[in-house]
Parts: structure tokens; sequence; C-alpha cells
């Protein structure tokens, strides 16, 4: 009796019930069985720059359309976020948070409701961070992130897809905030990965010179969007689309002799980016 007291007293409090099913883990990794053995690194992901800028979201000049909701149900598995300190509180904003802004909690939690629902997705954040580490390790406490993050060691290979699903580490924490390594989950972003100028105005400053970062680390950081200063939609179908974008990432790819990983675009619902995604990942 007094098991049952409980079970029924742990429901009405939202703890859950007896016949509650866990998510089952699919046979695939991020949509596809053909990636679930291939490493981390080895990998392409349809990102989204400034993802928490949209105007779904309220955004004063947006970097994208669609919030981070629906950005993760449409198929991006990498977000970069800026996270800014501003007054009391920690903000996902783009430059003044009056401009437009997310709670730090609320973006994770947002965040935490994919993986939960996804079983079988890996999605990786790249923060550009203007906040204290420490707020910011509170934040993925308090939205429940925190138990999904994987911990890389520096100068190991990174897991495959399938290990980091079968693990429940699902999640990736990059950072370039000088934080980096305060938490052994919470990875200094220029010591695995490496870009491509980011500050294209045309096509024509579109570049597969070497940015920021070694050409010795894991990862490869491919910037494919316009700002001049501000993000420009009117470009996006012309940029995202095939063959330019294939075409670009693989110049790319010959030239620094790494697959991109992180394919990060503006306004990612223009054009072809998932088929582009898919075919850089030989799907």
């Amino acid at each position: 009796m007094r098991t049952v007291i409980f079970a029924v007293l742990t429901a009405a409090l939202g703890g859950g019930c007896a016949d509650e099913k866990p998510v089952p883990i699919p046979a695939e990794c991020n949509g596809a069985v053909e990636l679930c053995e291939r490493r981390f690194d080895e990998v392409s992901y349809a990102t989204t720059h400034n993802a928490m800028s949209s105007a779904e979201d309220g955004f004063v000049m947006p970097n994208q359309n669609l919030g981070l909701t629906r950005q993760l149900a449409s198929g991006i598995r990498a977000l970069m976020l800026d996270v800014h300190e501003w007054g009391e509180d920690i903000l996902l904003c783009h430059g003044p948070c009056s401009l437009g802004s997310i709670p730090l909690v609320d973006g994770l939690a947002r965040i935490k409701t994919f993986l939960t629902k996804q079983r079988g997705e890996v999605v990786t954040i790249i923060f550009e961070s203007y906040a204290p580490a420490e707020r910011i390790a509170d934040a993925f406490e308090a939205s429940g992130l925190a138990s999904l993050v994987h911990t890389h060691t520096p100068g190991t290979p990174w897991p495959t897809l399938r290990e980091l699903i079968d693990a429940d580490e699902r999640l990736i924490v990059l950072t370039d905030d000088d934080g980096g390594g305060a938490y052994a989950w919470y990875t200094d972003v220029w010591s695995e990965a490496f870009d491509n100028p980011y500050a294209a105005a045309t096509v024509d400053d579109f570049t597969c010179a070497g940015g920021r970062g070694s050409d010795a680390n894991a990862l490869v950081i491919f910037n494919h969007f316009l700002s001049n200063p501000l993000a420009q939609p009117d470009s996006a179908p012309t940029v995202n689309a095939n063959p330019f974008l294939v075409d670009r990432a693989r110049m790319c790819m010959a030239a620094r002799a790494h697959l991109p990983n992180f394919v990060t675009v503006d306004f990612f619902d223009q054009g072809d980016v998932s088929a582009a995604v898919a075919a850089l990942n030989g799907l």
C-alpha cells in the first residue's frame, strides 16, 4: 500500500508515472544509419549563425527567420549562440540585448526538450561568450541540459555518433570565452577547431583562407554567410542554394584537406542547406 501511495503522489507532483516509457534509441544517428560509426569530427552539420537571433522570437534585424525549436526540428544540428551578461541577467542576444533577447536558461531548455524527444540526435553549441563561465554552467544546471553534455579529453579522438548516443552524452559545448576549460565539458573552441574568415560582404569576399585556430585541429567551422554589416536576407536564397553552397564547401575541403564540419549560414530555411550537408556527408 505504501508503494502505491508513493507512486500516486509522485505522479501528482510531476515525477512521472509507472507506465511512462523512455524514448527508444533509433537505429539512425542524426537521421542516417550511415553516420553512426563515423567520429564526431567526420560528419558535417547544418549550423545556424547567431541562431538565437530570429524573426520568430522578435529580434530586430535577425539572422534567422525561425527560432531555436524550429531550427532543430528542421535539421539544424549546431547552434552558434551569443551570450551576454546584461544587468543581472544572462541573455542570448546579438549586440545590444534591447534589440532582442532570450534568457539563456530558456534557450537551453528548448534544446533539452528537443534532445529528450529525439534520442538519436547529437547537437553542438558554439558560444560567443561575454558572460562568466560559472553563470553559464548555472544555466545548464537549471535547464536540465547539464546531464546531456559530453566531456571531450583534449588530444584524444572524438567518439563516434553512436558512442555519444549510447552514452546519452549528445551535446557538445564549444566556447570562445577565456573561461573555456573552466569546466571539463566547456571546451575552448580554438583548441579543437579552425575556420575561414567570417567577414564577407559579397560573394566575391568568400575565401577558404585560414582564419582562427590551427589547421591541425580536428574540427572545421565553414563560415558561409554575408554581413554588410548586418545579415542580408535577400542574398540567402542565392548564397544557400546548390550547387553554389556545395561547390564552395568542396573547394574549401580540398584547400584545407578537411571535411567542413559546421556549415554555418544565415536564414537556413532559404536555399538548400539540408541537401548540401547531406551531400557533404555522402548521403
